[in-house]
């Protein structure tokens, strides 16, 4: 997911460390905790559907690509890498499909990147 998880957590770590300094002004603490307070929800939000969102990009991709294959590892880590190496692959495929003039497959990738946007939406975000 982008931005990953763990440089959201470390920012807001270094925003915690600056605001616990009793000079930092009270409009900059309040507009850094409110940011820290979106950010926290958004995190925690992508967190809870990360691996979910992944397992089912991964399928529709391989789909496109007539592979077939499983997600056996199941960590984020290994379902990213996964997700992004199927991605480099339907990019070639996108490319070979205009070349051609393949309208179908063009469609059907334009169908799942579009799909793919919605999968990652976030709850707060407008329809």
């Amino acid at each position: 997911m982008t931005p990953e998880i763990p440089a959201v957590l470390g920012e807001l770590a270094g925003l915690l460390m600056k605001n616990a300094d009793p000079s930092v002004p009270p409009a900059e603490r309040t507009s850094d905790l409110m940011l820290s307070a979106m950010l926290l929800v958004t995190a925690a939000e992508t967190w809870d559907r990360a691996a979910h969102v992944l397992v089912e990009e991964n399928r529709a991709v391989r789909a496109l690509l007539g592979e077939k294959g499983e997600d056996a590892d199941l960590r984020i880590s290994a379902l990213t890498a996964e997700n992004n190496r199927l991605r480099g692959r339907l990019i070639d495929r996108h490319a070979a499909a205009e070349a051609a003039g393949d309208t179908a497959t063009v469609e059907a990738i334009w169908a799942e990147l579009i799909a793919g946007t919605e999968r990652r939406r976030l709850s707060g975000a407008p329809a």
